[in-house]
């Protein structure tokens, strides 16, 4: 049974940062992708970033512009997204999701998500 477990979240000030961790158990593959996602109140679920564990390469979503970092560590079936620089904007709820596949640009292949973890940037 897939699980993807994820801390880090918290209340940050305009301009701080956060680490997110998720905790990936259950899923074994030699070609997938992981990442994150996020979902604001009243809106639609947005792509976040996506690592391909395959070759490591990584996608972000648009509105990132470089503020953001993921990374894994395989001995620990972790996958991380560090978060620079955060904007009220940035307040969502943000969901670790794995799936089988490679990521591209516009496209991430998530088929599992967790419960998700709370990220609020205001003064």
């Amino acid at each position: 049974q897939v699980q993807l477990v994820e801390s880090g979240g918290g209340l940050v000030q305009p301009g701080g940062s956060l680490r997110l961790s998720c905790a990936a158990s259950g899923f074994t593959a030699d070609y997938y992708a992981i990442g994150w996602v996020r979902q604001a109140p009243g809106k639609e679920r947005e792509k976040v970033s996506c690592l391909s564990n395959n070759d490591g390469s990584t996608f972000y979503g648009d509105f990132v512009k470089g503020r953001f970092t993921i990374s894994r560590d395989n001995a620990e079936n972790t996958v991380y997204l560090q978060m620079n620089s955060l904007k009220p904007e940035d307040t969502a709820v943000y969901y670790c999701a794995v799936g089988l596949g490679k990521c591209v640009r516009d496209y991430y292949p998530f088929d599992y998500w967790g419960q998700g973890t709370q990220v609020t940037v205001s003064s």
